[in-house]
């Protein structure tokens, strides 16, 4: 349907809507978030609410990927897993009931940290886009000491900004952070299911039952998820990327087979765990934001943190199944 087709009223409506979407934005981001609010939030107090049912699903190992205040897809992915797990209706909404299983007995969702010379361990450089000038470089490093933070602490470098206004992210200087250094350990999974359509990697027992969930990119239409039971074969941290541009339908014409050093930045970020399907693996990214929402080259990405969590549990012969 065209403009000119959509009643005079309509157009109205939502050229105000469009015009006030800049104002909402605005007020959203110079919203304060501060430990007292986050951590003494009801469910029903908007971003601190959010915040803080965010924080406590990491914790749970139901993640919602990049923290970050805002929701979407992978926090309600999250809560709705959880629901399952606690045996309440899973609608993916955080309601009352969520809500009390979440917090009972959880400890603050944003703590004070101090940072630390070694966090903040170089070189911290700006990298190349292109493949060929990366695999000159020594290390695929965090581009910023916003970026290392972000990932320690499984946030949106936005929602560090936001929750420490005008602070320098130096070595040395006192932050707020989610708390997600201290989450209980994950048990040995008896399976891995990844699941296409809810873009999540799931731990699963050997009663069928799921007691972690993260989310995924999984494929493509051009690279799609290959579909069937595989097996774990080995896990490597901080893996190099051996590059092969006729693997890769987007590859540049120029370019020829290269090995990329490994770092946060390496095309599989800093876990590749190889499944028995021939170049397939479950691994990292260096953009967590896009983790769920963007597609893959057919292999199975998360962020960072997720995909660590997942390969200190996982074991050689173990079955992963990848599923529609």
């Amino acid at each position: 349907m065209s403009p000119r087709h959509i009643p005079r009223a309509l157009r109205w409506c939502f050229a105000l809507l469009v015009a006030c979407l800049p104002l909402h934005a605005a007020l959203a981001e110079d919203t304060a978030l501060d430990a007292d609010t986050v951590n003494a939030a009801a469910h029903d107090s908007g971003d601190a609410a959010l915040l803080r049912a965010q924080v406590l699903l990491d914790r749970a190992h139901f993640s919602p990927g990049e923290i970050d205040a805002r929701g979407g897809t992978n926090t309600t992915r999250a809560l709705a897993a959880f629901q399952r797990h606690r045996g309440l209706t899973p609608s993916g909404a955080l309601d009352a009931e969520t809500w009390q299983a979440l917090t009972a007995d959880a400890p603050a969702a944003l703590v004070t940290h101090t940072i630390g010379a070694d966090e903040l361990a170089g070189p911290m450089r700006p990298l190349p886009e292109d493949m060929m000038e990366k695999s000159k470089l020594d290390a695929l490093g965090f581009e910023s000491a916003l970026e290392a933070l972000g990932e320690r602490f499984h946030a949106a470098p936005a929602l560090l900004q936001r929750l420490n206004p005008g602070v320098e992210f130096a070595a040395g200087q006192r932050i707020l952070v989610p708390n997600v250094a201290d989450a209980a350990p994950l048990a040995t999974p008896d399976r891995v299911v990844v699941s296409k359509s809810d873009s999540v990697v799931r731990l699963v027992d050997a009663e069928g039952a799921v007691f972690a969930q993260f989310p995924a990119s999984t494929g493509s239409d051009r690279d799609p998820l290959p579909i069937g039971d595989w097996t774990i074969d080995g896990v490597a941290i901080d893996p190099t990327f051996h590059y092969n541009p006729e693997l890769f339908w987007d590859a540049d014409p120029a370019h020829a087979k290269a090995v990329l050093p490994p770092g946060p930045n390496n095309p599989v970020g800093t876990v590749w765990i190889d499944l028995s399907k021939p170049h397939y693996g479950i691994h990292g990214t260096p953009e967590p934001q896009n983790i769920g929402k963007t597609q893959s080259h057919g292999c199975i990405r998360m962020t960072n943190w997720s995909a660590r969590r997942v390969a200190e549990v996982v074991r050689p012969g173990m079955t992963a199944v990848l599923e529609e």
